[in-house]
């Protein structure tokens, strides 16, 4: 009986963090929201989150095409002067951001305003290194809400000064939902541990 309060206090105490982490990141990040173009500051660089272009299914992935729609929308309202995608490209046959900067140019975004990261693997990754390999200390996030209000958050502790331009939701699954109180969590602890990019590197100018 003992053992079973126990278990039960203790998972209480983790729900209860997993919980606070997932609202505090939201509150942190509250201010530096935006949805609506007209509003939003300029800054010079656009940062896209990477995601898939397809899904299991084989049909296109809604997160990366809004995502897309985005950036041209910032771009032409001169919002931003150049995109910075930053994705995964661990294996040979899969490449994120070249994804992206094919679909971008496609929609008539020039190639020499577009940058590519190779190594955001993670939303960590990506945003230690728009500042320590792309020299931005202030740009413009690129994704939909839930994830923009955690790059934010994570920004924040690398004193990047760094705003979220809202890419529209799909009606994402609940799992999707689950998983974001993960990612909050994990994203906060990876913060209190001091834990680093995958690869870093040597400087990349943007002009």
């Amino acid at each position: 009986m003992k053992k079973l309060k126990l278990s039960l206090l203790i998972s209480a105490v983790i729900l209860s963090g997993v919980l606070a982490t997932y609202y505090w990141v939201g509150f942190k990040s509250r201010h530096h929201i935006y949805d609506n173009v007209n509003n939003i500051p300029k800054n010079k660089v656009g940062l896209v989150l990477g995601t898939s272009k397809y899904v299991k299914s084989g049909s296109i992935n809604l997160y990366y095409k809004y995502r897309i729609d985005a950036a041209v929308q910032l771009y032409n309202a001169n919002k931003i002067e150049y995109i910075l995608v930053s994705g995964d490209n661990s294996r040979k046959a899969y490449n994120e951001p070249s994804d992206f900067k094919n679909d971008l140019i496609a929609l008539g975004i020039s190639a020499d305003k577009i940058i590519l990261d190779y190594a955001g693997f993670r939303t960590l990754d990506s945003m230690v290194r728009a500042k320590a390999i792309f020299g931005q200390t202030a740009l413009t996030i690129i994704s939909q809400k839930f994830h923009n209000e955690r790059a934010i958050y994570i920004a924040k502790h690398f004193n990047i000064n760094a705003i979220g331009f809202n890419a529209k939701d799909p009606k994402y699954s609940r799992s999707t939902h689950l998983r974001e109180y993960l990612a909050r969590t994990k994203a906060s602890l990876d913060l209190v541990f001091n834990v680093s990019p995958k690869f870093l590197g040597k400087p990349i100018a943007i002009p």
